[in-house]
């Protein structure tokens, strides 16, 4: 009402001086807002009196040691203990693309997709319910020379984990239905597999440049896919799912335990022969896809380095110089461990900005390995990011043209990448899998990363020099019409 007078009352708290002050002298409400310590509540830089506390951390734990045992058939179990609460076992297979004939191209990458189906002794459905009831994730994955099926879950639950995975893997029964589901799934993945033009591009470098078993297909053709059905399946595993090829790794299993569980699952597991690996010759050559993809263009150049990892130095130098070249995408978030102080961020990516992406890449295998460079760019551009990567791969093999502190940084990355992935019980499980695959025995990382420090800067020119003297191999997806012939771009490498 107008005249009328209104006694205002001061407001509680009206000052950060008046909360500090009402909160310490009460001591109760809302000093956990202002830090002011409570009357009724004891310090917690003390311990409460009758809670005895436990023994402080080491400061180094031991790593564990990998523990093998051959079984009488052959087969190979390896482990690794660890103090992880949680256990990743894998089965790993000596098998994949490089084992299929052209009648059965494509059953490597179905095999992928019918793991943890049906088996002998348990449908589907009851696997997933076994895997969700124990917390447990299962996962099947194939490459071109091996596949491995591999299950996580609390070590508590091994023996079940065990009982299951080898089920799966030894008992499929591959139901007409099934199979055919996953048929269509797998068409439906090569389909898709035409919108990444990077898989397209590794899988021209390969059919280009390899005749033999790294020439067939990781991602086959609709056409050869149709051939396939529940008999190929059962041939294929039949033939290549022997206890030789075969290994079973775990890391966070005690050896013990892993050993008295598996065995007798596995022992009656037939064993024959180790095939002879199919050869696989590098020729180089030229692969070229003209589709629809706006004015982009994607390429790539590659060459052979023999050996693979049975020459292991190599293989580990050519690691470190994919690493030292480095390189990316045209934009980048930024930060440590993104490779922007590599030479191809640094002198293509950082240069010329027509390039959308620019990097080195690299796949060691058993006998071989492959190098290069993929890049995209708009089709214009093309030739002149062609020259720039032949310029970039001659650079890294003439002597004095990589600095040291290039490649001790690019040695420092080398080490820090495979320590933090070695941090994974699941990448742990696999690398201990593969490495007894591939040398019956698994290196300690000490052995590896002590290679990676004696590589000097004539170890990277000099291997540099073996790549470059293999025949050149081309791959290019998109809009290809200004694309340099193959001869012409080879001839600059001589």
């Amino acid at each position: 009402m107008i005249g009328c007078t209104c006694r205002r009352v001061p407001a509680r708290f009206a000052s950060s001086n008046a909360v500090a002050t009402t909160s310490l002298s009460s001591g109760g409400f809302l000093s956990w807002l202002t830090g002011s310590q409570s009357k009724s509540i004891p310090s917690l830089e003390f311990p409460l009196p009758g809670v005895s506390l436990p023994p402080s951390l080491p400061d180094y734990v031991e790593p564990g040691k990998t523990k093998i045992t051959t079984l009488p058939n052959g087969l190979k179990i390896a482990s690794e203990t660890s103090a992880n609460p949680t256990a990743s076992i894998g089965l790993y297979v000596d098998c994949g693309p490089i084992y299929e004939s052209s009648a059965s191209f494509g059953v490597s990458h179905l095999l992928e997709r019918m793991a943890f189906k049906s088996t002998t002794n348990r449908s589907h459905l009851r696997i997933v319910r076994e895997a969700e009831a124990i917390g447990g994730n299962v996962n099947a994955a194939v490459t071109r020379e091996q596949i491995g099926y591999t299950f996580d879950a609390l070590k508590t639950y091994v023996p079940q984990m065990l009982e299951l995975l080898i089920d799966c893997v030894r008992n499929p029964v591959f139901l007409d239905w099934e199979v055919n589901e996953h048929l269509q799934k797998v068409k439906e993945e090569i389909s898709e597999a035409t919108k990444n033009p990077q898989g397209l591009l590794f899988e021209g470098i390969h059919s280009a440049g390899y005749s033999g078993a790294l020439g067939n297909p990781l991602l086959a053709p609709e056409s050869a896919v149709n051939m396939l059905n529940a008999t190929v399946l059962e041939d294929f595993v039949a033939e290549n799912f022997t206890a030789s090829r075969m290994v079973l790794a775990a890391s966070g299993v005690e050896h013990e335990e892993l050993l008295s569980v598996a065995e007798p699952l596995l022992l009656d597991l037939p064993n024959a022969p180790r095939p002879q690996e199919p050869k696989s010759v590098y020729t180089g050559g030229d692969y070229r896809c003209q589709a629809d993809s706006g004015d982009e263009t994607h390429f790539a150049l590659a060459f052979e380095l023999p050996g693979g990892w049975q020459k292991e130095k190599e293989a580990i130098i050519l690691t470190v110089l994919q690493i030292l070249m480095g390189g990316g995408g045209s934009f980048s978030a930024g930060g440590p461990g993104k490779g922007m102080y590599s030479r191809l961020y640094l002198r293509v990516l950082n240069e010329y900005p027509q390039v959308q992406s620019f990097s080195a890449f690299n796949s060691i295998y058993n006998h071989t390995s492959i190098f290069g460079i993929q890049a995209t760019t708009g089709s214009d551009f093309v030739p002149t990011a062609i020259d720039v990567a032949v310029k970039e791969l001659i650079a890294v093999a003439r002597p004095g043209q990589v600095e040291q502190k290039e490649l001790d940084r690019a040695k420092q990355s080398t080490k820090s990448a495979i320590l933090m992935n070695l941090e994974s019980r699941m990448v742990v499980s696999e690398d201990i899998g593969k490495q007894v695959l591939t040398y019956g025995e698994r290196k300690p990382v000490e052995h590896f990363l002590k290679v990676v420090d004696e590589i000097t800067l004539k170890d990277i020119s000099s291997v540099a020099q073996k790549l470059l003297s293999s025949p050149l191999t081309m791959a290019s997806y998109g809009d290809v019409i200004n694309v340099p012939s193959y001869d012409s771009v080879s001839h600059k490498f001589k």
